[in-house]
């Protein structure tokens, strides 16, 4: 999904559907090997010093709002980034190197209006797909 606009926000996720319906994200397919014991120790100090990073360096919208990730109030609901996020968009590589040694695929998305805006704070916007 992309689209004739400029791009203002960017996602990284799968190109398979969830179950749900939905595109996982890079967090998500991360942090699946990880609950999955595939993680090298190596990865998964990456991913542990990272995602406590990601904790603290910009709100987490399901702690501001409980019910934006809720399926049955927000059916599909999706985070972008906002491009002008840069300080937390160049960590993803490393989250993408080590879905690329466990040859999981993930695209890089960009739109200007990714969908109805349910959450947004200066970093990123939570969406319900159109």
């Amino acid at each position: 999904m992309s689209d004739d606009g400029v791009a203002a926000y960017v996602r990284y996720e799968s190109p398979v559907r969830h179950p749900r319906g939905h595109f996982p994200g890079v967090f998500v397919l991360v942090n699946g090997l990880a609950k999955e014991g595939k993680l090298t120790p190596e990865q998964e100090r990456f991913r542990r010093v990272n995602n406590d990073w990601y904790d603290t360096a910009y709100p987490v919208p399901s702690k501001v709002d409980p019910s934006v990730y809720d399926n049955d109030v927000m059916p599909g609901a999706v985070a972008w980034f906002k491009v002008t996020a840069t300080h937390l968009i160049e960590r993803v590589p490393g989250y993408l190197k080590i879905l690329d040694a466990h040859g999981i695929e993930c695209r890089v998305v960009r739109s200007s209006d990714p969908g109805r805006v349910v959450y947004e704070d200066e970093f990123q916007v939570v969406v319900v797909p159109y």
